[in-house]
C-alpha cells in the first residue's frame, strides 16, 4: 500500500463493518467511514451525532483500520465528507489499495474534484429536507452512469418536485436514479404506487439496514 503524508488527518464519527443498506449495492459487506461535521442541517437527517465531536486521525492509520475488516466495498459517508478537504486523498487512496468505493454526498459541495474511481452518490433535497436552497446544480454536469443520484421524500408534494427535477435534468439518462421515503412519514408502499402511476425510471430505495436493525448508530 502507498505510504501517505503524516500531516494528512481526518476526523471521524466512526469505522464499522455493516451491511449496505441503501444505493445499487444495498446486501453488500462495507466498510463504512464516517467522517464528523456537516454544513446542512436536514429536518430528517438520522446521523446527528456525527456533527461534532470525533476523533482526529492519520490518514495512514485510518487505511489500516479499513484494513483490518478484510471487505473490499468502502462507503464514505458523514455527516458530509467532502466539509473536510483530506475526504479527496483518502478517496484516492482508497481506491488506489484497491476497494470499490462509494461517496455519500449532500449535493451541497462540490464533487468534481473526487477521484474519477469512487461512486458518487449525490442527495437532491426537495423543499421538505428544509434544504433544497443548498442544492449545487452545477454538479450534475460532473456525474456519469458510474454515478447514483438520491431524492429523499416526505410527502407527496416532495415526490412531485422530484418528479419535475427528474424530468427537467433528464436525471435518468444522466446516471441511476433513487427515490427513498422518509422513514415514519412516507410509506414505502405508497411512493412504490406513485412510481408505478407515473411510470418513472427510478429505483425505489428502502434503507435495508433498518428493516435489519431498526436506527441503531453503526449499523
Amino acid at each position: 500500500m502507498e505510504s501517505y503524508a503524516s500531516t494528512e488527518t481526518l476526523r471521524i464519527t466512526e469505522v464499522f463493518l455493516s451491511l449496505q443498506g441503501e444505493t445499487s449495492r444495498a446486501g453488500l459487506p462495507t466498510v463504512f467511514v464516517r467522517l464528523t461535521g456537516c454544513p446542512l442541517r436536514c429536518r430528517w437527517c438520522d446521523t446527528p451525532y456525527s456533527f461534532q465531536g470525533g476523533e482526529t486521525v492519520p490518514l495512514a492509520t485510518l487505511l489500516a483500520r479499513v484494513a483490518a475488516f478484510g471487505v473490499s466495498m468502502v462507503c464514505v459517508t458523514g455527516g458530509e465528507p467532502l466539509a473536510q478537504k483530506n475526504c479527496l486523498p483518502l478517496l484516492a487512496a482508497l481506491c488506489d489499495a484497491g476497494y470499490s468505493v462509494s461517496l455519500e454526498t449532500s449535493g451541497a459541495l462540490d464533487i468534481s474534484k473526487v477521484d474519477p474511481r469512487v461512486s458518487r452518490i449525490v442527495d437532491i433535497k426537495p423543499p421538505a429536507s428544509g434544504e433544497a436552497s443548498r442544492n449545487r446544480w452545477e454538479n450534475i454536469a460532473h456525474l456519469t452512469p458510474h454515478d447514483e443520484i438520491k431524492f429523499v421524500l416526505a410527502d407527496r408534494a416532495d415526490y412531485e418536485w422530484a418528479r419535475e427535477v427528474l424530468r427537467a435534468q433528464n436525471l435518468a439518462e444522466v446516471c441511476p436514479v433513487l427515490f427513498s421515503p422518509v422513514q415514519g412519514e412516507l410509506p414505502p408502499p405508497q411512493l412504490a404506487e406513485w412510481i408505478l402511476e407515473d411510470r418513472l425510471p427510478v429505483r425505489l430505495q428502502v434503507q435495508l439496514h433498518k428493516l435489519l436493525w431498526g436506527s441503531t448508530p453503526g449499523k
